[in-house]
């Protein structure tokens, strides 16, 4: 299968769903990330080209760790609009990654990137079958899964998830990837936060301190949801998970369905 994942900046899908992307290609699928923008303002120091080459590097290094594709869009940081052109742009690389699930940000969040890269891949997911939108690509024949990023926000609506996959074979992959973001984790993050004093200078300290900040706990909502899928003895084991939401448009699925695309599930029902 072909699995494409789709965020707004180099190191989102890592932190929504590295450790899924990583199930995925440890089983043989071809696995893609990309990031609409090039992370041109996300530093207090760097900026510019600097910057833009300090996080391709980061960008290519998590790739490694993951057994990933991984592709950075040459759109300004802050600065994404949901224009035609940007949608032509998702429309080809969907249907050129021939994309059997594609997973991106929810509608609401406190990032106007993170918003504006939902309805890039929204208003595409129809559109990716329509031969005579952006023809240069020949149309997908079956439409695509769509799926949206865990998040915390509550208005107008809170994360609701439908799938929900242990990662603790593959947790160490997803912190040795945003390890690779050193530019992120250990600098602008902490810097924005206000907490860049409590960023530790050993590298095996700054694993530890990764996995304070991304430990992937599942909440009960997600343990729920675990259980519908592994059984209430298995899911009540887990102790990292990813979780993502159904969007309506695109593909329509049944259980059995998304244990087929989700081949890291149990296959039978449990």
């Amino acid at each position: 299968m072909n699995i494409l994942f789709i965020g707004a900046h180099p190191d989102d899908c890592e932190v929504y769903g590295g450790g899924t992307a990583v199930l995925f290609a440890k089983l043989g699928h071809r696995v893609k990330f990309i990031s609409l923008t090039n992370g041109d303002a996300g530093h207090h120091v760097m900026n510019g080209y600097e910057l833009v080459d300090v996080r391709s590097k980061e960008s290519l290094l998590a790739a490694h760790i993951l057994g990933i594709a991984y592709e950075i869009m040459d759109n300004h940081d802050g600065q994404l609009v949901p224009d035609l052109r940007n949608r032509s742009h998702i429309i080809q690389r969907i249907r050129e990654w021939e994309a059997d699930i594609v997973i991106t940000h929810r509608p609401n969040d406190y990032h106007p990137d993170h918003r504006y890269t939902n309805q890039l891949v929204q208003d595409s997911a129809y559109m990716v079958m329509v031969p005579n939108i952006v023809p240069v690509v020949a149309p997908l024949r079956k439409n695509p899964l769509f799926l949206y990023f865990q998040d915390h926000f509550q208005k107008p609506y809170p994360f609701c998830p439908d799938i929900a996959i242990s990662i603790d074979e593959t947790y160490e992959h997803k912190i040795r990837s945003l390890d690779a973001h050193r530019s992120q984790f250990y600098e602008w993050l902490p810097w924005i936060n206000g907490t860049l004093e409590q960023v530790p200078e050993n590298t095996e300290a700054r694993i530890h301190w990764l996995k304070k900040q991304f430990t992937n706990h599942p909440s009960d909502k997600i343990r729920k949801v675990l259980a519908g899928w592994y059984g209430s003895e298995s899911a009540a084991k887990v102790v990292h998970a990813e979780a993502f939401e159904v969007c309506e448009y695109g593909r329509k699925v049944s259980d059995e369905d998304i244990r087929q695309l989700f081949p890291m599930l149990p296959q039978t029902s449990v």
